[in-house]
Formats: structure tokens, sequence, C-alpha cells
């Protein structure tokens, strides 16, 4: 039987991974293929998996342009690399908060993503519900789709969910909700890295950041 299955990639969770592999190792993994890296653990997931579809949410960080110039080209480069290989991109956003510091008492301002555990979320809800795939697995270690993935089993309990965490990031919560939990091996990052340059549909070449 065949059994359809589709990745749901925490952009910004996997990227903390891939920063903290990248120091301990001393090699370069943040220009990953993401198609290649999930098509790699479709072993795992019982006979006849097929990967029909990767998902890659995050936002792009305007904020920090100041402070690093290029950020949001790097990422946007990255985002169209990817998609070149078969990966659909979901953008949020960032939002500004203004928080007080309890220790000293001054206004702190940060920028929270925003909408991206929603939208990994409802594609999760979406997909289930209209029977698009037998399994998901979700890249992230973050607990707060946990009632998502409790929703999507009762909606359809024949449908699969999984959690894959990425390298440095389990969380052994996911264990009572996932069918099945695995941890992605640092190696895997350096092994699966997309060619520089990619050249995407029409002809343009994306060069790897040279900080990547």
């Amino acid at each position: 039987m065949p059994n359809r299955t589709v990745f749901l990639v925490d952009g910004f969770n996997l990227y903390h991974s891939l920063r903290k592999t990248a120091y301990e190792l001393g090699q370069s993994t943040r220009w990953l293929d993401l198609h290649g890296l999930c098509s790699s653990y479709l072993y795992l997931l019982g006979g006849g998996a097929t990967l029909d579809a990767v998902h890659y949410f995050s936002a792009l960080a305007h904020h920090r342009e100041h402070r690093k110039p290029g950020t949001v080209r790097r990422h946007q480069d990255y985002i169209a690399a990817i998609q070149s290989t078969g990966v659909t991109p979901h953008l949020g956003q960032f939002k500004q908060k203004d928080v007080r510091c309890p220790a000293c008492g001054h206004q702190l301002r940060r920028h929270e993503e925003k909408e991206t555990d929603v939208a990994i979320a409802v594609k999760l809800l979406e997909l289930v519900a209209t029977n698009a795939c037998d399994t998901v697995v979700i890249i992230s270690g973050d607990t707060d789709l946990i009632p998502a993935i409790r929703t999507a089993r009762t909606l359809r309990p024949g449908v699969k969910v999984c959690v894959a965490f990425p390298a440095g990031r389990a969380n052994a919560a996911f264990n009572h909700v996932a069918d099945f939990c695995f941890k992605i091996k640092s190696h895997q990052y350096v092994r699966f890295q997309l060619p520089d340059p990619v050249i995407i549909p029409g002809g343009r070449t994306i060069a790897k950041p040279a900080s990547w």
C-alpha cells in the first residue's frame, strides 16, 4: 500500500539547530537541501513511503537589517533555492513587542515570530481533513504544536503523525501524542547540502552566502 508522506518544517526551530551544529562541527550547514534531507528519512516510515510534499514555514527578519545588512536577501535566496527543488514556502511575520525587564524595570523592544505555529497547525489539519496524505512528519521541537497533533489524530485515526526533532532539540512531551518520534542526526545536515551555486528555473544563479 502507498504511504503518501508530507513533511512540515518549522523553519526557525530548524535554523537554530543548524547554527548550533555548524558551530559544534566547524562545518557549513545552513545551505541545507531540505527536500533531500526529508527523502533520506522515508525508510523509517514504513514500506511504500513516498515524499508527496515538503512545506517550509518561516518569516523574513526585516528588523535585523540595521544590524546585519543582507539578512533578508540571504533568506530570500535560500527560499528560492529550496523552492526550486520542490519545497513549498509559507511565510509569516515578525511583530514588535515591548517587554519590561524584571531586574531593572526598563522597557525592552523585542521582535517575535508570529503565525508560524498556527500555519503549521492549520496545514496539518487541512492535510488530515482532506485525506491528502497517509503520514505527516513535523520537523520541530516546539510543544505548541502538540494540541494540533492530538486533534489531527482524533479527526482521522488512520493517519500517522510523526515528529522529527532537529539535532539537539528533542522533547519527551511529544512521545505521548505522536505516533513516532526520531532525531535528525547532525551529520545529515552536512551530508545534505544544496549545490553551490543553485540554478533555478529561468536560469538565475543563486550562490551560497559566504557566511553560511
